[in-house]
């Protein structure tokens, strides 16, 4: 059985046919999966000439790349043993790579309590200070006339004009 060892993501080429079967929905749970317990099954990849090919993990692979990862625990295997998916085995590179995860995790989690409390600041901030209610009768209506009030205001459209040819005003 081959042994897993840490991979360069940035080598590993995906075959186009592999790429469109990405579902971004299972890369998300991994992702998380990856955060919490780190990555339990190595991804599998060959040799072709000079480049790593993906064989098999391709949402692993992903999940890796979203998490901003520069390296994945994979096995090189030949193309014929592509089923074939080992466990890790805990080895002292298996166990930098779940520290590695657990640092990661932490990072999140912080980045996110701290966003909240970002949040729950600004929130605080632009909170609706209660109304004061004016003195009865004024309106809070910056552009109204400075004498005006409740009493004066014209109850009827026909009011509001015999109020506006009195003042001089235009309708």
């Amino acid at each position: 059985m081959p042994k897993p060892e840490s991979f360069p993501i940035e080598k590993i080429f995906v075959p186009t046919k592999q790429k469109k079967a990405v579902k971004p929905e299972i890369v998300g749970e991994i992702a998380e999966s990856i955060l919490e317990i780190g990555q339990q099954a190595p991804i599998s990849v060959r040799l072709d000439g000079d480049r790593l090919v993906l064989v098999e993990g391709l949402h692993r692979l992903e999940a890796c790349k979203a998490l901003g990862e520069t390296t994945i625990i994979g096995v090189l295997v030949p193309a014929e043993l592509a089923l074939h998916k080992p466990l890790l085995a805990d080895g002292p590179e298996v166990e930098a790579e779940r520290i590695k995860m657990a640092r990661l995790k932490q990072l999140r989690l912080e980045k996110e309590a701290a966003e909240a409390s970002m949040a729950a600041l600004k929130g605080t901030g632009t909170t609706d200070a209660p109304r004061t209610r004016s003195a009865k009768g004024v309106r809070d209506n910056p552009k109204a006339s400075a004498g005006r009030t409740a009493k004066s205001t014209p109850k009827t459209l026909s009011d509001w004009i015999t109020q506006q040819k009195s003042s001089g005003g235009r309708y």
